[in-house]
């Protein structure tokens, strides 16, 4: 009797914790859905730590300084209302798979197995939403020039060699050969941190899109006037229709990857205009794209 009695009552809190994540799921599709009337901020009640919590709270962070940053002027409540069509666009289908799969969890058939699986793509698309909402974040900021730099003198060679240890890695995997060809002597007055994020996922991008038996080619140049980066792969190359947009926010190109979400390239060109510096990029489908840096 014992034994049924607490078979019961974890039977009975499961279930409840299983309505209590569908119940708040729900309400963050409700929420997202709402901020597209950006005019006013919605009211979100506290739901909960964990991360549930932490991506609740990351949605209406962004959405605050967002709001903050560009209520006064036309063209600024145009981008508002491009960016909250977007989160909106980038999250309530995840959200929404979430909750199907939590329904799913709910149903006293489904084996263990089974619910071990849903629970961790549940658990990876709240990671998933709540990095994007991080990177969603810092490229408000940078947008805004609110986002404090802390530029340094740094040896560039340095700085590339120390950020291409992951992708040695991923280009071995992939087959992809990783050429840095950095001279010594170039000094460049930079962010390390953030200048690291920009030239990496440009790189990053460059791997992904370039097919075994290629190549990543990482280079540099200077003069009195500026500083060169060049960084080029003999991938599969852009279409001429793609190449004016893909440093847009959320714009993926037609061979873009399906785990993509198109704010990598756009938020490599905030950070490279931060550092007033440019970047460009050409490109000729099958034999790869060429991204080139200039820091004046």
């Amino acid at each position: 009797m014992v034994l049924a009695a607490v078979l019961i009552i974890i039977l009975a809190a499961d279930i409840i914790e299983k309505r209590k994540i569908k119940k708040q799921t729900d309400e963050l599709i409700s929420y997202i859905t709402r901020v597209q009337d950006y005019s006013s901020l919605p009211e979100m009640q506290k739901i909960s730590e964990g991360n549930m919590g932490i991506l609740q709270s990351e949605i209406y962070k962004v959405i605050t300084i967002l709001l903050e940053q560009y209520s006064s002027e036309h063209n600024q409540k145009k981008y508002m209302s491009d960016m909250m069509s977007d989160i909106s666009h980038q999250f309530k289908t995840p959200l929404t798979a979430i909750s199907l799969m939590n329904e799913l969890l709910m149903n006293e058939t489904v084996s263990d197995e089974q619910r071990m699986e849903y629970a961790g793509k549940i658990d990876a698309q709240i990671n998933k939403m709540t990095w994007l909402l991080k990177s969603l974040l810092t490229l408000s900021q940078l947008e805004a020039g609110v986002l404090e730099m802390k530029p340094e003198k740094a040896e560039l060679n340095k700085l590339i060699n120390e950020l291409s240890e992951p992708f040695l890695i991923m280009a071995e995997v992939a087959e992809v050969e990783y050429i840095v060809s950095i001279p010594e002597e170039i000094v460049i007055m930079a962010d390390v941190h953030w200048f690291k994020e920009a030239l990496s996922n440009i790189i990053k991008n460059c791997i992904e899109h370039t097919n075994a038996g290629g190549y990543v080619k990482i280079s540099a140049s200077q003069n009195n006037l500026h500083t060169t980066i060049i960084i080029e792969d003999n991938g599969k190359g852009i279409d001429k229709e793609h190449l004016p947009h893909i440093f847009e926010r959320f714009y993926k190109a037609g061979n873009s990857s399906h785990d993509s979400v198109g704010i990598g390239l756009a938020m490599a060109r905030q950070i490279i205009r931060v550092h007033d510096g440019k970047i460009e990029a050409e490109s000729e489908v099958g034999k790869g794209t060429k991204f080139t840096i200039s820091l004046y």
